[in-house]
């Protein structure tokens, strides 16, 4: 190639960062001296496939393992530009990445709360809502040459351990939740509207590709010289259906994501990158993935590289498969058409975004869509949504006209970058709680008690307890940080650092008037000390609430909004971490190691708060208007009994104990209405939780799981009537001690609540089983 050929080539290369821009442009193409015509894959008549494809067999072995690493090389020869893959969005565009750059023309992008704050809402339309904003924003930058179209979100690995740094990325504990959260969140980044389905998944047009990670049974970071490259986890077949897988399948077969990003760590002595189980078998094979899967490879030369891609690792971020993949099909460690195949899936993604032709829907979108009024407001209001009230001593909402004088005290009084999280952006206007509780109330005092949250030294507490003594009230801001919580960074402890404790009770005690605690962590902190002092008389977790933090807290502290958030995780007591190493993968307790089990399923331990848990400024009580009770189920002649289930010793066992949930239709609905009466004096949102729990007399099964939630508005005095259908085998199937799904027969119980627990009520649900032919 001719050195002018080359210079316009990489001109045109830089092009797609620096405006709207498709591949194939004619006047492209004219540009830099080449024929479209005379290529296949610019041909919008074909399939994507066969685009894909003639794209693929144009290139040589060189080429194609360019094209195979985050930073995918294009070729000049066929005037296909650069591509960077690798851009983030866990809860608005980030930094994060080198797909995506702020400057003067897009200095920032709506920041929304960390994930695991917005699943406290347990609001599937605000879940989904969230998605649509950000992947607008994430258009508008691509067209600016801001970012790319592949967006490697959301996080969506169960919480195990409340230890683990990346909780905050995360939907929560429960599979069922964070498997609801991915759905939602996934099709409102991907889904182009009148192209929800198709006939051919491949030929859906994508308005961003998603990217649901990291597959599976990742969380460990770096805990006691134990690191995420190096750790094996130990993980029975049971918990892998039962928690790991089930959040995973629920992204691909109901979200239709585009992407699968596979995990660090091994898998009972298997790299996840590299297991043709997870990959191949699992994601396309039982759960049928449209698109690639992709992950950092570490340490591998020919061998890996070849493991990896034959496993069904279509790209590395990183360079690994680009430096080691040739010399692996010249030694023989692969075939060519192994690439093939994963270049082929990539370069369908590229077609599905309009990255070659062009997406007409979403080219017009500019600056002005990035960081838009409207976008804030979601902002705000889903840091309201998932902001969690703890306790209320009839203290809050407080009355700006009541408390003239207010105290703001310690290291997150006056957050702003703490509040955005980790995985995040360039805020559009990040408001801390000072700034915001200033234009509230007519004085403010603010005193930080300790310089940031680690509180080293405890001479910033002496002005802390003054300011509390002067004022009419005193709001406490104490938590911890990316510091303490994030990517790389696992907790040891569950204590407050430093001498935030001695912070927060001293002032607590030279207080004058009502003290309220705000929380700003994801991971549960042991605060019984606050919670059983009856001189803090509120407490209020706020997670890490975005860039509109500082009003949403202000707006629930001060009756603006009555707050209906519900804890996604379980809020362990310190001495857990004693019991439990993080490196043990074991979910179900074992009474005679002292091991006290994992998430609320199967924790038999006290708390400091429970999963679910959240409270409200006003009362509500259920009412259950109809609900079917019972399940006839006849089994025909290919349909077996399944027995692999144990029982209490001496119980009745049912001649047919299970039935296989493959060998079932799965068409049987359990339709339930529930009447929602707010008793209380102010209007607000109830999160109404749906439970079921196994037959008694079944050993080793969750003492409960999610199985439906709604959260729904009542204004005061009035009622709703909320509905659930529930479909008999995923509500009340289980997983037996073989890895079979199974539906047990017996009487299961459907609980229905709220975390205040007002109004709680349950349900019997007989299963009955009968076999017609013997």
């Amino acid at each position: 190639m001719g050195k002018g050929r080359l210079v316009v080539f990489l001109l045109f290369s830089y092009l797609w960062l620096v405006s709207a821009f498709h591949v194939c442009d004619p006047e492209r193409y004219n540009q830099m001296g080449l024929d479209m015509s005379k290529f296949a894959f610019c041909d919008k008549s074909l399939p994507f496939n066969m685009r894909a494809k003639d794209l693929v067999d144009s290139m040589t072995l060189v080429e194609k393992a360019l094209q195979l690493g985050n930073q995918a090389g294009g070729v000049p020869r066929l005037g296909l530009p650069l591509y960077e893959w690798w851009s983030e969005a866990l809860h608005g565009v980030s930094k994060t990445g080198p797909g995506v750059f702020f400057n003067n023309t897009v200095p920032g992008a709506t920041n929304f709360p960390i994930v695991l704050l917005s699943t406290a809402s347990f609001n599937e339309t605000l879940w989904k809502t969230i998605g649509q904003v950000v992947s607008t924003e994430a258009r508008a930058m691509h067209n600016l040459g801001m970012a790319g179209l592949t967006f490697w979100s959301p996080n969506v690995n169960v919480i195990r351990d409340p230890r683990w740094g990346r909780i905050q990325e995360t939907p929560g504990e429960d599979p069922y939740t964070v498997g609801r959260y991915a759905v939602n969140f996934v099709r409102g980044l991907q889904d182009v509207e009148g192209h929800m389905t198709a006939d051919d998944p491949n030929s859906r047009p994508l308005k961003v590709s998603s990217c649901c990670k990291h597959y599976t049974a990742y969380d460990v970071d770096n805990w006691n010289g134990v690191d995420r490259f190096h750790f094996d986890a130990q993980v029975t077949e049971r918990d892998m259906v039962e928690t790991f897988l089930r959040p995973f399948e629920m992204c691909v077969k109901e979200g239709d994501v585009n992407s699968v990003m596979c995990s660090f760590n091994k898998i009972n002595g298997i790299p996840s990158c590299a297991d043709p189980k997870l990959l191949s078998q699992t994601i396309r094979g039982d759960w049928g993935l449209h698109g690639s899967s992709d992950n950092k490879l570490n340490g591998v030369q020919e061998e890996q590289v070849a493991s990896a891609m034959k496993a069904g690792l279509d790209m590395d971020c990183g360079v690994y498969y680009q430096n080691w993949t040739v010399a692996s099909v010249e030694k023989g460690k692969m075939r060519e058409t192994d690439i093939d195949k994963a270049l082929i899936n990539n370069y369908v993604t590229l077609l599905r975004l309009g990255y070659f032709d062009g997406a007409p829907g979403y080219d017009s979108l500019g600056k002005d869509d990035v960081c838009s009024k409207d976008h804030i407001e979601i902002a705000r209001e889903a840091a309201r949504q998932g902001i969690v009230l703890l306790k209320n001593d009839n203290v809050l909402p407080l009355s700006p006209a009541k408390f003239d004088k207010i105290a703001l005290v310690g290291p997150h009084a006056n957050a702003t970058d703490a509040m955005t999280g980790n995985y995040a952006g360039i805020p559009c206007n990040s408001v801390s709680p000072l700034m915001a509780i200033s234009g509230i109330v007519k004085s403010v005092d603010y005193e930080v008690g300790c310089q940031d949250v680690s509180c080293n030294n405890d001479t910033m507490l002496f002005p802390a307890m003054e300011a509390a003594r002067k004022a009419d009230a005193t709001i406490i801001f104490v938590g911890i940080d990316n510091d303490y919580e994030s990517e790389g960074h696992d907790r040891y402890g569950l204590h407050l650092p430093g001498y935030q404790t001695q912070l927060i009770n001293q002032v607590a005690i030279a207080s004058s008037g009502p003290v309220v605690m705000v929380m700003m962590c994801a991971g549960g902190i042991d605060i019984s000390f606050a919670q059983n002092n009856p001189n803090i008389h509120a407490i209020v977790w706020a997670g890490y609430p975005g860039e509109q933090g500082g009003p949403a807290i202000a707006d629930v502290l001060f009756g603006d909004y009555n707050p209906g958030g519900r804890l996604p995780i379980t809020w362990y007591k310190a001495n857990y971490t004693d019991a439990v190493p993080m490196t043990s993968m074991q979910l179900r307790p074992n009474d005679e190691l002292g091991y006290p089990g994992r998430t609320y399923k199967f924790f038999n331990g006290s708390t400091v708060y429970p999963f679910g848990y959240g409270l409200s400024y006003t009362q509500f009580s259920y009412n259950l208007v109809s609900a079917k009770q019972s399940l006839l189920v006849k089994l025909g002649r290919l349909q077996h009994c399944h027995d692999d289930l144990d029982y209490v010793p001496d119980v009745f066992m049912p001649p047919c104990r299970s039935v296989l949930v493959d060998d079932m239709k799965c068409e049987d609905v359990v339709d339930m209405e529930v009447q929602v009466s707010n008793t209380g004096p102010r209007d607000g949102s109830d999160v109404v939780m749906v439970y079921s729990r196994p037959p008694t007399h079944i050993l080793g099964m969750p003492q409960k799981q999610v199985i439906g939630f709604q959260r729904v508005f009542v204004r005061a005095g009035e009622t709703e009537t909320v509905k659930f259908s529930l479909n008999a085998c995923k509500s009340f199937g289980v997983v037996d001690k073989a890895a079979y799904l199974v539906l047990p027969s017996g009487t299961h119980t459907i609980e229905v609540g709220s975390g205040s627990a007002d109004g709680s009520f349950t349900i019997p649900f007989s299963v009955d089983l009968q076999k017609e032919f013997v």
